[in-house]
């Protein structure tokens, strides 16, 4: 795939989740303002928002973590695609089980939500000095306000799980978390 839209495309044909544009234009943005350099990534899928981070600068790198193989061929594809492959290291594990050496400016969370508490644990210690970590999702297509749009009890369960995070980020008393109504719902979280 030689362009985003196509990426976009490909994601929506075969029900892939990506972020929203809202989201990724508030995250490269943020990329830009604060000179992020080293980017990691939580949760790759098809390699879109790591291409777009990666776009922003040639001297951006990312790292990236997927488990799923088929996603992983995928990201692999279109990141070669795009020329990126010097930028962008896309790593096929478990990011629970990952070893990531090095520090990074930002690390982003946007993979398995019911892991989101786990994965902050384990990476936050991979952060800069004035790094952060950014995850997606926290409003989970409204349904974290309003858990009566779904009647889907795995759903549930998982929009529980979102909520709990939401309230780890508020109570932790190592980092100041603010949260921001775009895309489908961002948080930045800085160490105190």
């Amino acid at each position: 795939m030689e362009s985003i839209s196509e990426i976009k495309q490909y994601a929506r044909n075969n029900s892939v989740p990506i972020i929203k544009d809202e989201g990724s234009d508030f995250i490269c943005d943020y990329i830009k303002a604060h000179n992020s350099k080293n980017i990691l990534e939580i949760g790759t899928a098809i390699g879109y928002s790591s291409i777009k981070f990666a776009q922003i600068s040639p001297d951006i790198k990312v790292t990236t973590i997927e488990i799923d193989i088929d996603c992983y061929i995928r990201a692999m594809q279109n990141i070669k695609d795009f020329g990126l492959l010097n930028q962008i290291t896309v790593i096929h594990d478990d990011a629970l089980d990952a070893q990531i050496d090095g520090k990074f400016d930002l690390i982003f969370i946007d993979a398995a939500k019911a892991q989101y508490i786990k994965f902050f644990e384990k990476y936050k210690n991979n952060l800069s000095e004035n790094g952060v970590i950014i995850s997606d999702n926290l409003s989970f297509h409204g349904m974290v306000e309003d858990l009566s749009l779904t009647h889907n009890y795995s759903t549930k369960k998982l929009v529980k799980k979102i909520r709990k995070y939401i309230a780890f980020l508020k109570e932790n008393q190592e980092f100041n978390t603010e949260f921001f109504d775009c895309g489908d719902g961002i948080s930045v979280s800085k160490r105190n």
